[in-house]
């Protein structure tokens, strides 16, 4: 789950993390009123919306005006700037061209800024450990540092059961070139924001830019901060933070009905109970020629009212152009699996091709419910098979789209 940049900020500031002064707003006047608060004359007006890039969009509205994050020096700027932003749709690198509707803006105290670093903090799998990773070059995306200089990035793996000490910053402070008492505000900086993350079951803690101010302060100007959705239950008061409008109405609806559902920009729908399966399926998918639509796990426990659900939810996309089930039947046997088909195939009334592949528990008794359905629904035996078939099917109703278009 990913909060906005001023949520963020405000749960690292109770963990010790300096952040600057700085207050949301909804409209302009609430960003003049924001405004007063702080002791000025420069002021920082930022877009929150879910994606990086904001300095360097654009709104739809305004092409070839300014950027989603502003510097000003007055008030009357500062009411400006929200009226530029607020209710418009920011394009970034990270949005694509339908952009997002800036609903808030935040309005933060200026900066003395000396120099922009990069850290961030994840979870890395490769060390089954959290990773420290810093860089001296601030303001980009680590991606593309990583692509064109990976030399610049330093990395620190923390043994969780020793946590983070002072010679885990240290390393990174003398890497960063930094010096003096720069070198002792790091590493609180880093300590503090290490302890938070593994408080609040942070997936991701990215600050970029991380500045150094010209007193030798260690600032985050910035903070992108995501949760591991299946720490939430410990954090509801972090999952009060979520904002619906941020997310692909899918994935919410899919989150709603307990299921695993990432939106993709393919044109297979894709049902699968086992995350791995569900990537191996995506996998074939693109092996044969085409490409999956969407993840999703219906998981262990699938019956037939998730099974109509997830149904529902693969085909409110309208790029779907046909549906690939591939079941391994263990908790969930095959033969409720099957029911679930039938009945959601029926209750939706389903349009596109829809291929099954069942394995498992109760196998042929899920097969014969499909084969006896009446329903067109095209049986697979292996996952090869159905990945073939699925394909061909989505390339028999483009032709065929084709043909009637002529």
């Amino acid at each position: 789950m990913n909060i906005h940049e001023y949520q963020g900020k405000e749960l690292l500031r109770r963990y010790g993390v300096t952040v600057l002064d700085g207050h949301v707003a909804w409209s302009a006047a609430e960003a003049v009123a924001a405004a007063k608060q702080l002791p000025g004359p420069v002021y920082v007006v930022k877009s929150q919306i879910h994606a990086g890039g904001r300095g360097a969009g654009r709104f739809k509205e305004d092409p070839n005006g300014k950027g989603g994050v502003r510097v000003v020096k007055s008030i009357e700027d500062v009411r400006a700037a929200a009226d530029a932003m607020i209710g418009k749709t920011l394009v970034t690198k990270q949005t694509g061209e339908h952009g997002k509707v800036v609903s808030r803006i935040y309005v933060e105290d200026g900066c003395d800024i000396a120099r922009e670093l990069y850290l961030g903090l994840l979870v890395d799998r490769d060390t089954s450990r959290v990773t420290v990773m810093a860089s001296t070059e601030g303001g980009m995306e680590i991606e593309e540092v990583a692509e064109n200089h990976p030399e610049k990035i330093l990395k620190v793996a923390i043994d969780p059961a020793a946590g983070i000490s002072g010679f885990h910053a240290r390393k990174l402070a003398f890497g960063l070139g930094l010096e003096g008492k720069q070198v002792a505000a790091f590493t609180r900086f880093v300590t503090a924001l290490y302890g938070a993350f593994i408080e609040l079951d942070c997936m991701i803690v990215e600050i970029n830019p991380l500045v150094v101010t010209g007193k030798g302060d260690i600032v985050a100007l910035d903070a992108k901060v995501s949760f591991d959705d299946s720490a939430l239950y410990r954090h509801k008061d972090i999952e009060a933070l979520r904002d619906d409008s941020e997310m692909d109405p899918k994935e919410l609806d899919a989150i709603k009905n307990d299921l695993n559902y990432v939106a993709l920009d393919g044109e297979i729908g894709c049902m699968v109970n086992g995350a791995g399966l569900a990537m191996a399926t995506m996998d074939i998918i693109k092996l044969y020629g085409s490409s999956p639509a969407n993840f999703l796990d219906v998981g262990g426990t699938a019956n037939a009212a998730r099974v109509t659900e997830a149904f529902r939810i693969i085909t409110s996309d309208a790029n779907v152009k046909a549906i690939l089930v591939n079941i391994f039947g263990g908790i969930a046997k095959c033969d409720m699996i099957a029911e679930g088909i039938v009945v959601a195939s029926k209750n939706l009334d389903l349009k596109v091709p829809l291929v099954v592949r069942l394995e498992g528990t109760n196998v042929d008794l899920g097969k014969k419910i499909l084969a006896e359905s009446g329903l067109a629904i095209i049986p697979a035996d292996n996952l090869a098979d159905a990945a073939q078939k699925v394909v061909a099917a989505v390339n028999a109703a483009r032709a065929s789209g084709a043909t009637k278009g002529a």
